[in-house]
This record gives C-alpha cells, sequence and structure tokens, in this order.
C-alpha cells in the first residue's frame, strides 16, 4: 500500500527534526568519529507510529548507538513535539531501526569485484530481513 501525502509530508518532516536532534545529542554525549543520518522515515496511515531508520557510520558502532537512542527515547519524542508542536498535533511514537542496506550494498560490490562469485555461490551474501 502506497503512503499517502500527508504520511510523506509527516515523515519528511520527522526525518529532518529527528537527524538534527541526534546529532546534538550525540555531540553533547562527548561521542566523535560517529556519524548518524535518519535515511527513512515512514508513518502508519493513522499517524500514531512511525519507524525510523537510522544510518550509521562506522557501522560497527550501530547497535551500541540503537541502545543509547532507545534508553532516551522519551527525551527525544519530547524533544521533536516541542519542534513539531504547530505542525502536528499528536507526536507518533518512534521505533528507531538501523538501516544495513550501504552495508548490503558493499557486500555486493566486494563480491562483484572480487574472486567470489554470488550468483554462483548464494551463500556468500547475507539474506536481508524484511521489516
Amino acid at each position: 500500500m502506497e503512503e499517502t501525502n500527508r504520511q510523506k509530508k509527516i515523515g519528511g518532516v520527522l526525518q529532518k527534526d529527528l537527524a538534527d536532534i541526534l546529532q546534538n545529542n550525540l555531540r553533547d554525549a562527548g561521542k566523535t568519529g560517529i556519524l548518524i543520518s535518519v535515511s527513512k522515515v515512514k508513518v502508519t496511515t493513522d499517524l500514531s507510529i512511525a519507524k525510523a531508520y537510522l544510518s550509521v557510520f562506522p557501522p560497527k558502532h550501530g547497535e551500541e548507538i540503537l541502545e543509547e537512542i532507545n534508553a532516551v527515547k522519551p527525551k527525544i519524542k519530547h524533544e521533536m513535539a516541542q519542534r513539531t508542536k504547530n505542525q502536528l498535533r499528536k507526536m507518533p511514537d518512534i521505533n528507531y531501526y538501523i538501516d544495513d542496506s550501504l552495508e548490503y550494498i558493499e557486500g555486493i560490490e566486494k563480491s562483484i569485484k572480487g574472486t567470489e562469485d554470488p550468483i554462483s555461490n548464494p551463500d556468500l551474501l547475507d539474506r536481508r530481513k524484511k521489516s
């Protein structure tokens, strides 16, 4: 089912503000050398739940950053509500997920350029989970 224009607009607003908030929290926590970007925000049709897909660089810090974000979820939601109070009546609950598409693409590129052939041996590439 395709997203409505309203869902896309709200997703865009949340994506922009969420990226700012996460970068500020990362800077305030004293973490350097880590970059977080919000690659996509999908909002449900009733606008009550949003899925935010985060891309973390370097990827080895992904799970650690996700745990820290989930620990301060209420604080992030409050700050998001303050920023979007003139645009949204109710702030959706945000669930965070790691976006592994860049690592997946990198694995494909390595396989194609290297000696390993993923076409003849499909077990070389990790299976992707549908969310």
